[in-house]
């Protein structure tokens, strides 16, 4: 122990902050006895620090001489009881839960186990974990600017779920030093896809620091995805083409793209660790304080709401604060618009109990001046029956809409009616309207990390997981998918030819949609994952997109900047506002629903479960959409006309009162969706649509009466 003198400081802001000759250190737990700051040196040797001053369960000193770059643990010591959640263990080298900078890996699993034998009842483990664990590093604050926030209004938001490694790691244009990190994101080429695509946010999956699970760690594998994390303000190492410069990266990244007009959004995970659950590894949270972090049952064991092991508790100050004080970093001083709250469900559950939509988290994200100004977006659901909570969020929150993904998937694999789909299309009114949130509450998305591609939804009706080691046991087996007749790839043209069909009708009921559209990137390059809907594990040719574009990809590329681009175009096809029937200029209502023959639907229509075909009739005229400066934007009327029967049927055209002609504008039966015809329809014109497909119509304001 050093007998060096430490300064007393003070206990906020917690971490590792530079200032007078020296560094500050202050970690919270309020169970320590005593709490050693360690030093590591360059050669792995430990200079143990006391730090003496304790303030609201803070240990806190300000450390003289020591620098940005220096590495430093924590070592706890203090009671070991498991049954009672403590886990005191000067053994383990502890990563700083504030540490903006996380460098090294897990390399003995071991080594990093608090407990010998039974996790229970075996007794402390000697086993010193320094050289196994992740250490912490001091950071310099500031670096590059990351440019002026788009914040571009959520209902004209097109957001584009992307793995930071996964997007640019085949990419034949961005150096090969920087395929797979920040700063391949950043490359012109890269950008330009992104901006004639036409979307306006990324949503980058998670790029906190994490660690591989403990049965990846001893399988050999390791994990892909990032949902297993250890650090909440540290940027994930292994994304930097330069390790040591993550966050100047990071912020380089999120400058390129702030210059391009595109949003970064962060997909977050608050609410496990990597630690996992009793058995699992002492790196962190667990060996300062599991009763303050974690869930706990009266035993001990960890309460796992999310089926990771372990659920941190959103009822606990340590964790509220932890959590916000993350999310107000990434947003303030490195320049994220808004956050996706992986399995946010558990964040709504304080002591593990009843889902409630004002728990202390996630009111305290909420109701933060800074926060409440980002794009805040939950994953409504945990892993348990109680927690699938889709509309059941408070006002502040946007929900990714598991209900669109299901009833837009059973819609055209020809499975439902058309009921469940008509609240889809218009919004998900049934959802969001009642606690005054607006249609773009609802995040659409058709694909998203989880689960099979676009490609693979309309290519497999089974799961095909072999290659995660798991024996086909893992993810998903509600799939609400079909191929088309034939299982995986095939040669026989038929099945192609729907199976793109197939794939340009989903694309198009999600882009054309009221709310806000979410892809999943890849599916407009028309990528496959061989049927795996569960990837997690593979760090491959599996998950990394391909930019080498046969003649379907090319096409479906630009289907889909065809679509994205006519909802740009078309204020009445995104608006603010739900649909209630209101009269619009042109005297109709502003929406109207229609049977094939023409004709309103009435109630008996409603409830016919054999129907598959509806038509979608918007006047745009009275949109409710607005410019930049604040000002009504009016529209064209639209029909959208959606069959998914199996079989060719007629459809006529809505009569003179809803416009004088029909232009046709998208024809999901072709590859690029251009029109076999632009010849104008006139109203009362019965036409032919084929089996599964959909049409869009556009009525010009002058024509409409």
């Amino acid at each position: 122990m050093s007998s060096l003198h430490v300064h007393p400081g003070h206990p906020f802001p917690l971490g590792a902050h530079p200032e007078a000759g020296g560094v500050r250190f202050a970690v919270a737990s309020s169970v320590a006895e005593a709490v050693d700051l360690c030093l590591i040196a360059d050669d792995g040797s430990e200079h143990r620090i006391g730090l003496t001053e304790r303030t609201f369960g803070i240990w806190h000193g300000l450390v003289p001489g020591v620098t940005p770059g220096q590495r430093y643990g924590y070592r706890v010591h203090g009671p070991y009881d498991p049954g009672r959640g403590l886990h005191c263990n000067p053994a383990k080298l502890l990563v700083d839960p504030y540490a903006r900078r996380i460098t090294g890996t897990v390399t003995d699993l071991d080594a990093t186990l608090g407990y010998r034998g039974d996790p229970l009842t075996g007794g402390r483990s000697p086993v010193d974990s320094l050289g196994h664990v992740p250490l912490s590093v001091v950071t310099s604050p500031g670096g590059p600017d990351t440019g002026a926030k788009p914040e571009t209004p959520f209902e004209e938001t097109v957001i584009y779920e992307l793995h930071v490694r996964g997007f640019t790691q085949r990419h034949p244009d961005v150096p090969a030093h920087q395929r797979g990190t920040y700063l391949g994101l950043t490359h012109p080429s890269v950008v330009e896809h992104l901006v004639r695509l036409g979307v306006t946010a990324v949503e980058l999956m998670p790029v906190h620091t994490f660690v591989d699970e403990p049965p990846l760690l001893r399988s050999g594998r390791h994990n892909y995805w990032g949902y297993s994390s250890l650090g909440f303000l540290a940027p994930h190492e292994g994304y930097a083409s330069e390790p040591g410069r993550e966050t100047a990266e990071f912020r380089t990244m999120v400058a390129a793209l702030h210059a391009a007009g595109i949003e970064v959004i962060m997909d977050v995970v608050f609410n496990h660790t990597g630690e996992g659950a009793i058995d699992g590894p002492t790196l962190s949270m667990r060996g300062l304080d599991a009763r303050a972090y974690y869930l706990l049952d009266r035993d001990g064991f960890d309460v796992d709401l999310t089926g990771c092991g372990n659920t941190l508790d959103p009822a606990s100050p340590t964790v509220v604060r932890l959590v916000t004080d993350s999310l107000r970093y990434f947003a303030d001083e490195l320049g994220v618009d808004g956050f996706r709250l992986d399995l946010a469900s558990a964040l709504g559950r304080p002591g593990g109990g009843a889902f409630d939509p004002n728990s202390p988290l996630l009111t305290a994200i909420t109701t933060d001046p800074v926060l409440s100004r980002c794009k805040l977006i939950a994953e409504p659901w945990d892993a348990t029956g109680d927690g699938y909570r889709v509309g059941a969020f408070a006002p502040q929150w946007t929900e990714w809409n598991g209900r669109f993904r299901d009833g837009v998937r059973d819609f055209w694999r020809g499975g439902v009616g058309v009921r469940d789909l008509a609240y889809r299309l218009s919004g998900s009114e049934d959802l969001y309207a009642a606690n005054t949130r607006r249609p773009w509450a609802a995040i659409n998305f058709v694909t998203a990390h989880d689960g099979f591609t676009l490609r693979d939804l309309v290519s497999y009706n089974n799961k095909h997981n072999e290659a995660n080691g798991e024996q086909n046991r893992d993810g998903t087996n509600d799939n609400r998918s079909w191929n088309c007749g034939v299982e995986g790839e095939t040669d026989d043209a038929t099945v192609l030819a729907l199976r793109d069909r197939q794939a340009r009708n989903l694309l198009t009921t999600l882009l054309l949609s009221t709310g806000t559209p979410m892809l999943c990137a890849g599916d407009e390059l028309w990528r496959t994952q061989g049927g795996n809907n569960n990837p997690y594990c593979l760090d491959d040719e599996t998950s990394w997109l391909s930019w080498d574009l046969d003649e379907r990809a090319e096409d479906m590329l630009a289907f889909t900047r065809r679509v994205i681009a006519l909802r740009a175009g078309s204020p009445a096809l995104r608006q603010p506002e739900f649909f209630d029937g209101r009269p619009s200029t042109s005297g109709r209502p502003d929406l109207v629903w229609f049977t094939e023959a023409g004709e309103p639907m009435t109630g008996n229509d409603w409830f016919n479960d054999t129907r598959r075909t509806i038509g979608m009739w918007i006047d745009g005229s009275t949109s409710l959409s607005r410019d930049r400066e604040g000002e009504l934007v009016a529209d064209d009327t639209w029909l959208l006309l959606l069959h998914a029967g199996a079989e060719e049927t007629t459809v006529t055209l809505p009569g003179g009162e809803y416009g004088e002609v029909y232009l046709p504008v998208l024809d999901t039966g072709t590859p690029r969706g251009v029109p076999v015809s632009d010849t104008p329809l006139p109203p009362g014109k019965t036409i032919s649509m084929p089996a599964r497909g959909m049409l869009v119509f556009r009525t010009p304001r002058a024509t409409v009466t």
